[in-house]
C-alpha cells in the first residue's frame, strides 16, 4: 500500500520569516515540519510505503504513484487543502482529509474527500487503516472519546526532511486549563491537559539527537497546563541535557503564569530552554477580563515579563486587538507597552471569531458576524466580524499604522534597550558551526544593515550600547526577526507605503501600455479586478510571445507587486519548448514575490513549465 501525506503551503504571514529563511540562514526553508503527518506515518501499518511531502519546502507532484493521498491543514490552509482534495480526486486517487480544521469542522468537507479523519488520530487513523484494508472504508472517522496520549507513537522523523527547517517540533501535552473567549483549543482538546511521559519524550529526542538536530519547539498550547507534570518534564529534560552536553536548545508556548511560579522559573533555564511564546493580548485588564483570559490579570503584566526574562528566558508575544472594550487609545496602550517590555518577536493580530469558539458563537448571536468573510487568519488586515467601539476602516488602517510604528529603527533598537537591561544570562545561543555563524552575520551585515542605510546601521549600533558580550547573539537574532517582520509588512500590508497605495492603476496602466503589441496582435489578454479585498491583476498568455515579452514581464509585474498590494495570475494557454529558458529567467526574477503569483496552465502544460509550488502558488483546477 502507498501512501502519500501532504501538508499544504501556508500563506506567508509574519510567521514565516521568510526574508531571515531566504536571505541570511544557511539551507533553510521554512519554520516547523509537519509533526501531525509524522506522527499519522508512525500510526500506518508498518508494511505501507509511506512519503511525506511538505509543500511549504518543496514542489508537490501531480501525479504521485499512491494509493491513498492524505491532505492535512490548519484554517489558514483550507483554501489550499481544499484544491488539493479536489484536484487530486478528480484524477482518481482515494483522498483523505484530516488536520485541525477538519477536526474542527468536518462538515466544510464532505464533499471533497473520500475519508474525514476528525480529531485525534492515534486511534481513528488506525481504524481507518484497517477498513481500507478490508475495502470497506468509511466517509467520516471521528473520535469522541479521550485519546492517552501514552498510545502516541514517535513520529516518523525519518520521513521529514529535517535539514530545511529552522526548528523540529515535538509534542507533550494537548489541551488547557483555561477558557479563552477566542481560543479554539479546549473545544478541540479539552480544559484537562494530557500528557505523553517523560520516557516517550526521551525516546522522540533520542532519535532527534541520532539525526543532528538540536533546535527543538514544542508546540504544546500551553507547556504549563499541568504545571505539576511539567515540572517532572522539565526535571526530566535537565538531567537528559546534562547527560548528553546540553545537546538540545528548547523553545515552547505557555501562560503568562509562568512568572508566578519560582520553581518554573529555575526549572525552565535548568534545562536550556531559550524563549517561550506567551499570548499576552493585551495590557488592558478590562480586554482580558471581557475574553476570560484572568490568568493575565493575576499581576502587573510588565513585572511579569521582566521576572521571566530576569531568568534568561526570552519571550515572544502574541497580542490582539478589535475586543469590544477596545478603542482608539488601544492602539496606543499596545505600542507603549511593547517597546517597554522589549519583546521584539510581537505578533498583532486583529481578533478573529474562529469557527464554534464561544466568541463565535457570542458574535452570531449578536448578528456581528461578516457575511463571506475569513475567519481562518488574525494576521491578515482584516477580520470576520463588526467592531464594537472601532469603525472597521478605522481599525485596519490604525492596525497598520500600529506596525509602522513598531517596525521603526529607532523602535526596533528601543525594544532591544529595553529587554537587554532585564533579561539575565540568556539561554539564546546560535546552534550553527563557526563558519555558518560567520556567514549568517556576513549575509544579515549585507542584506540586512547595509542596504538599511544610515539609519538602520546607526540604530544597530545604538541597540547594541550597554551589552553584555554573551547578549550580541540574542540582539542579532532580534534584529533578524524584526526585518523580516518589517520586510512582510512592507510587502503585504504595505505599511510604511501609505503614499504608494494609490499606485494600482499607475502601474496597471503600464503594464497595458508595455504589452499593447501583444494584446493587438492576440496573443495575451490583461485584465484587471480590483474589487476585491485584495486587487487582482491577470495575465493571460494565448499564444507565442517572443523574449522581449519575458523581459518586459519581469520589470512590469516586479514593479506592479513592490509597489501594490496586488496579486498575479499568469494563465499559460500556449507555450512552445523554445520558450522554456525565457520562462524559467522569469520565474527567477518574480519568486522573491512568489506567494503573491499564481500561476494557472492545463495539465499538460503543468508538467512543462516546471512550476514550483512551493515558490509560486500552483493552481490545481483545470484551467
Amino acid at each position: 500500500m502507498k501512501l502519500l501525506l501532504i501538508n499544504p503551503r501556508f500563506p506567508e504571514s509574519f510567521w514565516s520569516f521568510k526574508w531571515a529563511v531566504d536571505s541570511v540562514l544557511p539551507g533553510k526553508r521554512t519554520v516547523n515540519p509537519p509533526l501531525g503527518l509524522a506522527t499519522v506515518a508512525a500510526l500506518s501499518p508498518p508494511e505501507w510505503e509511506i512519503e511525506i511531502i511538505d509543500e511549504n519546502i518543496e514542489s508537490i507532484p501531480l501525479r504521485p504513484v499512491a494509493d491513498i493521498i492524505g491532505v492535512c491543514g490548519m484554517g489558514v490552509q483550507f483554501p489550499r487543502q481544499k484544491e488539493m482534495l479536489t484536484y487530486y480526486r478528480n484524477l482518481g486517487y482515494y483522498v483523505v482529509a484530516g488536520g485541525s480544521y477538519a477536526s474542527l469542522c468536518p462538515e466544510r468537507y464532505e464533499t471533497l474527500a473520500d475519508s474525514v479523519v476528525a480529531g485525534e488520530a492515534e486511534y481513528i487513523w488506525k481504524q481507518f487503516c484497517r477498513d481500507y484494508e478490508a475495502g470497506s472504508p468509511k466517509h467520516l472517522y471521528q473520535e469522541s472519546g479521550v485519546v492517552s496520549l501514552a498510545d502516541s507513537p514517535t513520529p516518523r522523523f525519518d520521513l521529514l526532511k529535517l535539514d530545511r527547517y529552522t526548528n523540529v517540533s515535538l509534542q507533550f501535552s494537548r489541551g488547557c486549563p483555561f477558557r479563552c473567549e477566542f481560543c479554539d483549543i479546549i473545544i478541540m482538546f479539552g480544559r484537562k491537559p494530557r500528557t505523553k511521559s517523560c520516557e516517550q519524550v526521551g525516546r522522540e529526542l533520542d532519535a532527534l539527537r541520532a539525526v543532528g538536530v538540536q533546535n527543538v519547539f514544542f508546540v504544546d498550547d500551553n507547556f504549563i497546563g499541568d504545571k505539576n507534570v511539567a515540572k517532572d518534564l522539565l526535571r526530566f529534560l535537565r538531567d537528559y541535557q546534562r547527560d548528553h552536553r546540553y545537546t538540545f536548545q528548547f523553545g515552547t508556548e505557555a501562560s503568562l503564569n509562568l512568572a508566578q511560579d519560582a520553581e518554573l522559573l529555575t526549572l525552565f533555564p535548568e534545562a536550556n530552554f531559550a524563549w517561550v511564546f506567551i499570548g499576552i493580548e493585551s495590557p488592558d485588564e478590562e480586554s482580558l477580563k471581557e475574553t476570560k483570559k484572568t490568568q493575565n490579570t493575576r499581576e502587573d503584566i510588565l513585572t511579569s515579563v521582566r521576572r521571566i526574562y530576569s531568568h534568561g528566558i526570552d519571550i515572544f508575544a502574541g497580542f490582539i486587538i478589535g475586543f469590544d472594550n477596545d478603542t482608539m487609545s488601544t492602539f496606543d496602550r499596545q505600542y507603549r507597552f511593547i517597546v517597554d517590555s522589549g519583546i521584539q518577536v510581537a505578533m498583532v493580530g486583529l481578533l478573529t471569531a474562529l469557527p464554534k469558539t464561544p466568541l463565535y458563537e457570542r458574535l452570531a448571536g449578536e448578528g456581528r458576524l461578516l457575511p463571506g468573510a475569513d475567519g481562518t487568519d488574525n494576521t491578515s488586515i482584516g477580520t470576520n466580524f463588526v467592531p464594537k467601539q472601532i469603525e472597521y476602516n478605522t481599525l485596519v488602517r490604525e492596525y497598520r499604522h500600529l506596525y509602522d510604528r513598531l517596525l521603526s529603527h529607532r523602535t526596533i533598537a528601543d525594544r532591544i534597550q529595553n529587554k537587554i537591561l532585564h533579561i539575565g544570562a540568556a539561554q539564546y545561543r546560535s546552534l550553527y558551526p563557526m563558519r555558518q555563524q560567520v556567514g549568517i552575520l556576513a549575509r544579515f551585515a549585507w542584506k540586512g544593515l547595509l542596504r538599511g542605510g544610515p539609519s538602520r546601521i546607526l540604530n544597530f549600533a545604538r541597540s547594541l550600547r550597554g551589552a553584555r558580550l554573551e547578549q550580541i547573539p540574542l540582539i542579532v537574532s532580534d534584529w533578524i526577526a524584526a526585518l523580516s517582520m518589517k520586510e512582510f509588512a512592507q510587502r503585504h500590508l504595505l505599511v510604511g507605503n501609505e503614499a504608494r497605495q494609490g499606485l494600482l492603476h499607475d502601474r496597471f496602466e503600464a503594464i497595458q501600455r508595455r504589452f499593447r503589441k501583444y494584446v493587438q496582435d492576440g496573443l495575451v489578454q490583461i485584465s484587471l479586478d480590483s474589487d476585491r479585498p485584495t486587487p487582482h491583476v491577470s495575465l493571460r498568455l494565448e499564444g507565442s510571445v517572443d523574449q522581449a515579452f519575458y523581459r518586459k514581464a519581469s520589470r512590469a509585474l516586479r514593479d506592479l507587486l513592490d509597489n501594490t498590494t496586488s496579486t498575479v495570475t499568469l494563465h499559460v494557454s500556449q507555450f512552445q519548448e523554445e520558450q522554456s529558458q525565457h520562462w524559467q529567467r522569469l520565474l527567477r526574477r518574480l519568486q522573491s514575490n512568489g506567494d503573491r503569483i499564481y500561476i494557472s496552465a492545463s495539465e499538460k502544460l503543468k508538467d512543462f513549465l516546471e512550476v514550483d509550488s512551493s515558490v509560486f502558488n500552483l493552481v490545481l483546477e483545470p484551467a
